[in-house]
């Protein structure tokens, strides 16, 4: 093997728990191992993050990855970590979600050379779409239990909560189907491993269990932690929601600027978990971080390593210009280079104003921008007054009291931001 996966996941913070001969199982050859992909939407989240690159080392220390797009587990809906059963999807909406989500799995695993080892995307719905209701009882469901199903913590605490809904029969038999799941690719691809967050380990465990009783084998199960963050705000949500890997539900300008405002606590954990950083080169990383934190040089490398392997390097050289725009010195050309969502989000909540596009053809006064027609400042003495005391910028650079807009001024052909000072913005959105 090129390297021992659970030692790497070890020093990366990564590992939570693993079945007894998990680490040795995986140091005798190359081995498979899978983990499960909720498909409820057409993008990964950073929240499923973890996983991936859970994938991906295993995939680096020499062995099989297996992506397992949740196809049937989706029309079901895990009750762990759930307070309320989810919506169910249609067959046509997973299919769609399944090829957007290879898309972003490509980033990260190798699914097209020809290595033994290549990755491999599954679908449990074609597995499981042509099994009866009376065949899956027969055959999978008398190998387990009641007693062994509701000892599981996912489905103790959803029946001990207080949800006047309880627990649907589909969602108790959740745990059946996952691990059938694990049965089916342990038969069909000599698969012994099922990677999964803290959360799912009683979910992995049933498919252990299958394998026993019914494939006659065995299975490993091994378990990342749950990652939190140090003020205890929830990982990988904002005001606005999920931070996705798609660019058109998250811009990359967001995306990178959600790395670059983590604590410092948080930069050196996260460091360890979303990059391929070695061991020494995170461990100079910290120590230079310590002696000027406020250089947050750990922020900063997090934030470039994750943006490029996400998206790309021109995403990340636009998100770091959009963001010296804010910060930093810059002209009216870094303004008119960024694209009409990257300027919205750089500018977000900043008041803006409606103007005609008939008034900017024929041109309008600096002072009638300002109060009048614009209404950034009260009136136009206090227009006036700015002026003379050279504190107005329009597009970042400073104007007079005689200066005019016009179509030159426009951004993307319809934003002209206004300045007083360093950090008062306005802008004019023209209609």
């Amino acid at each position: 093997m090129k390297s021992n996966f659970v030692a790497e996941l070890k020093w990366r913070g990564m590992l939570h728990d693993a079945m007894p001969g998990t680490e040795e199982h995986l140091m005798t050859e190359m081995q498979s191992a899978y983990v499960g992909i909720d498909p409820t939407a057409d993008s990964l989240h950073i929240g499923h993050l973890v996983g991936v690159m859970m994938l991906r080392h295993f995939q680096l220390a020499g062995h099989k990855p297996y992506a397992l797009i949740g196809g049937a587990t989706g029309m079901i809906g895990d009750p762990s970590g759930k307070s309320a059963e989810r919506n169910l999807l249609d067959e046509k909406t997973l299919r769609h979600n399944q090829d957007a989500l290879k898309g972003q799995l490509a980033r990260f695993l190798d699914f097209n050379s020809d290595a033994d080892n290549a990755a491999i995307l599954v679908n449990n719905y074609d597995w499981m779409k042509n099994f009866s209701f009376l065949e899956f009882i027969r055959d999978v469901g008398k190998h387990i239990t009641v007693n062994y199903m509701m000892a599981k913590d996912s489905v103790k605490k959803r029946l001990s909560s207080e949800a006047k809904e309880g627990m649907s029969f589909t969602e108790f038999t959740y745990q059946l189907v996952q691990g059938y799941d694990f049965l089916h690719l342990y038969r069909a691809n000599n698969c012994t491993l099922q990677m999964g967050g803290s959360d799912q380990w009683g979910n992995i465990t049933t498919g252990t269990e299958l394998i026993r009783r019914i494939g006659g084998g065995k299975g490993y199960a091994l378990t990342c932690p749950l990652i939190t963050k140090a003020d205890g705000t929830k990982f990988g949500k904002t005001e606005g929601g999920n931070v996705w890997l798609d660019a058109d539900r998250t811009s990359p300008y967001k995306f990178y600027q959600y790395w670059l405002n983590t604590s410092d606590d948080d930069a050196e954990k996260y460091i360890k978990i979303f990059t391929f950083l070695t061991e020494q080169e995170i461990s100079g990383l910290i120590e230079t971080h310590k002696e000027a934190p406020h250089l947050r040089v750990l922020q900063k490398r997090l934030a470039e390593e994750i943006t490029t392997m996400v998206h790309s390097k021109e995403d990340l050289e636009n998100a770091i210009k959009a963001s010296a725009i804010l910060f930093g010195k810059s002209t009216s050309k870094d303004l008119k280079g960024l694209n009409e969502q990257t300027f919205l989000d750089v500018f977000d909540g900043v008041p803006q104003k409606e103007i005609s596009a008939l008034d900017i053809e024929e041109g309008v006064d600096i002072i009638s921008a300002l109060a009048e027609k614009g209404g950034f400042l009260k009136s136009n003495g206090e227009a006036r007054r700015a002026l003379k005391e050279n504190s107005i910028s329009v597009n970042k650079e400073k104007v007079k009291d005689d200066y005019t807009l016009t179509k030159a001024d426009l951004i993307n052909n319809k934003f002209v931001l206004l300045q007083r000072g360093k950090k008062n913005y306005f802008l004019l959105r023209v209609v």
